[in-house]
């Protein structure tokens, strides 16, 4: 009974020494948790990152398993059916030296994208060129190309018409290879009727050519008896003539009423020759951010010439086919490129 009480009068005492007890207890194994922990990192052995491109994945992973290395899988295609479910990449690439247990990324190939040839007679060979372009974007080397330049045969087919293609739709494509085609030029000798334009607005004479698929071919001349500001004084054929789809046909405006703010010149770009009119947009870019197209129209190549009225600062953006391929700003002044047919 005296031993009780001695023990619980010094309880206060005991109750200290029991408390710093347990802490000194949660700092040793604390300190023993961490030694374990730096010890097992430090203690991982370095291990050499074998060489496993080229190889199957099966053979890579019991490779990496061997060297205790982990894979982590990415699928691409390439450009062979043989190289199907094989390495094509791996990183960290052979002969780094790594801890075991690290992780190499594997690039996998799924093959080819296409493995047979399609059928392309019927459509439009700017659609396909477009299409394959898009379909090998990211490969090193397309897969299939197209050869050019095509073949042309005039045919009842709209111009640009797959008449034929070389190798055969259906055969297989186990490495790049080029793809031949026969394209229409469209019917021989098309007459068309040449629209009458001499008298309109620069702004309706445009609007009338659009969709003629007719060679026009715009100069400016300075104002001569009657002629009218702005508009188109003359035409050579004459409206309503039927010529062929390539007979150019040459267009003289004169120049409108000068305005504050507008600059009046004449674009010029020198299109490459196609066997068959392309379409060919022509727009600008005003300083308000407004975009205002100026011509859409079939054109078969050569220097194509619109004239234009515009505020300054305005840019001109010429597109064929939906493709950007010029711009040009417009600056204040009178245009360079207008040469006035007095002065030839």
């Amino acid at each position: 009974m005296n031993g009780f009480n001695s023990w619980f009068g010094n309880g206060e005492k005991n109750l200290r020494v029991f408390i710093f007890f347990i802490l000194g207890l949660m700092v040793f194994v604390g300190i023993v948790a961490v030694g374990v922990f730096f010890i097992a990192v430090q203690g991982a052995e370095e291990i050499m990152v074998p060489n496993v491109r080229g190889k199957e994945l099966t053979e890579a992973l019991l490779e990496l398993q061997v060297k205790e290395l982990y894979p982590r899988i990415q699928l691409r295609y390439s450009q062979s059916a043989e190289d199907k479910g094989t390495i094509l990449e791996q990183d960290p690439p052979a002969g780094s030296i790594v801890k075991a247990g690290r992780r190499i990324r594997l690039v996998v190939s799924e093959g080819v994208l296409i493995n047979t040839l399609e059928n392309y007679v019927g459509r439009d060979v700017e659609e396909v060129r477009i299409e394959l372009q898009t379909l090998f974007a990211s490969a090193p080397q397309p897969l299939l190309t197209l050869k050019e330049p095509f073949l042309y045969e005039y045919s009842p087919e709209p111009p640009g018409t797959i008449l034929e293609q070389f190798p055969l739709p259906g055969t297989g494509i186990s490495e790049p290879m080029e793809l031949v085609l026969v394209v229409s030029r469209g019917k021989e000798e098309v007459l068309i009727t040449v629209p009458s334009l001499v008298g309109l607005s620069v702004t309706d004479a445009l609007k009338q050519i659009s969709g003629t698929g007719i060679n026009f071919i715009f100069s400016i001349r300075q104002v001569r008896g009657t002629d009218r500001p702005g508009t188109v004084a003359a035409q050579d054929p004459a409206g309503q003539a039927l010529v062929t789809i390539n007979t150019p046909v040459l267009v003289q405006v004169v120049p409108p009423e000068p305005v504050e703010g507008l600059v009046f010149g004449l674009f010029r770009y020198a299109l490459e020759q196609n066997p068959y009119p392309l379409e060919v947009r022509l727009e600008a870019r005003l300083p308000s951010g407004e975009t205002r197209p100026l011509l859409t129209a079939k054109y078969p190549g050569g220097e194509f010439t619109v004239p234009y009225e515009l505020p300054a600062g305005s840019v001109l953006v010429l597109s064929m086919l939906d493709r950007e391929i010029y711009r040009e700003e417009i600056t204040g002044g009178p245009s360079p490129d207008i040469l006035y047919l007095d002065q030839l």
